[in-house]
């Protein structure tokens, strides 16, 4: 029986309604019957056929902060959009909660392009996906699956593959260091296994300490203040669960990036502490690669990563940049 899901509909997102777009809630089921809840955001007024686009992320948000405005600003500028949550978070289905898979979140954003493709107002060659900080990867590791996705922008990605067998700056990348993490995230297994339920890792840390590096900060000051914060975010509140991303150590994603056939624009401020994830996502895709021409990686001047998410108080998300390379690489 399929999982019923309890939608809020009042606006309950962490930017303004748009008087140029039509929103409405949507659903959608994944391979594996998960349901998964979107919202729909068209241009008002428009007829035929649109140009469409998917949008995921941060990993750790939901699509009511800064996906949604990725899609209600995309649907402003003339395409249909869904901005989603994926498995086992927000109002999405699936149980148990906050858990994440690199296959099953691949999967999501192949689930959506199976929902665009089916609705007769898209214009199913031209359909495209957008993912933000760790859905940028998996963005990328389903435009390497899925060949009917014309265009993709992985928006200050991360790799999440690598980000949790490596962690953060690749400070932990040796064997022992990863024997150790998956002796705790074992044990925590077991504990969880007598108890019955998931521990929590916790979200963003609150109160934030004197000496916390730049990058706790930057999440700090968008996930635990009113720019971001919203009641179902993960980071925002209790996080994932201790064991939620450990199939990410050793199932990297993005192996076959080089045979990427369609368009990839990789954003990534030039500031961010995340910018090695983009630069070496680009690196990897383009190096002995038959498919460089549609592929660019795109810095943005002063930018840290939160500064992507809702635009950083200084408008730094290109969006004249996304619209045109849509646009573009869709009438290619």
């Amino acid at each position: 029986m399929e999982e019923k899901l309890n939608l809020t509909q009042e606006w309950d997102k962490t930017f303004v309604k748009s008087e140029k777009v039509d929103h409405e809630k949507a659903t959608f089921k994944n391979r594996y019957g998960i349901v998964l809840a979107a919202d729909l955001y068209r241009p008002k007024n428009c007829t035929g056929k649109l140009p469409a686009v998917a949008v995921c992320g941060p990993f750790g948000a939901v699509k009511e902060q800064c996906a949604g405005l990725y899609a209600q600003t995309l649907a402003e500028r003339g395409f249909l959009t869904v901005a989603f949550d994926p498995s086992f978070t927000g109002e999405s289905g699936g149980t148990p909660r906050y858990m994440a898979s690199p296959d099953i979140n691949t999967e999501d954003f192949q689930a959506a392009v199976d929902f665009l493709s089916l609705r007769e107002d898209v214009d199913h060659e031209k359909i495209g996906i957008l993912g933000i900080c760790g859905w940028g990867g998996l963005a990328l590791n389903a435009a390497a699956l899925d060949t009917r996705v014309k265009a993709t922008i992985a928006s200050t990605m991360y790799d999440m593959a690598r980000v949790n067998a490596n962690g953060y700056f690749d400070a932990e990348n040796s064997e022992e260091a990863r024997y150790q993490k998956k002796v705790a995230l074992n044990a925590q297994r077991t504990e969880d296994a007598r108890t019955g339920s998931y521990k929590l890792g916790g979200g963003v840390v609150d109160p934030l300490p004197d000496d916390a590096p730049f990058f706790v900060k930057d999440y700090y000051d968008y996930y635990k203040t009113k720019r971001g914060y919203h009641p179902r975010s993960l980071n925002s509140n209790g996080g994932w669960n201790v064991v939620g991303t450990m199939s990410f150590m050793n199932q990297p994603i993005n192996v076959y990036s080089k045979e990427i056939r369609s368009a990839v624009l990789i954003v990534h401020g030039d500031k961010a502490h995340s910018l090695y994830f983009g630069k070496d996502a680009y690196a990897a895709m383009t190096k002995d690669s038959k498919y460089t021409e549609n592929k660019e990686l795109l810095l943005i001047p002063n930018a840290v990563h939160t500064d992507l998410y809702d635009g950083g108080g200084k408008n730094a998300i290109p969006f004249d940049k996304i619209e045109a390379f849509y646009k573009k690489n869709f009438n290619a």
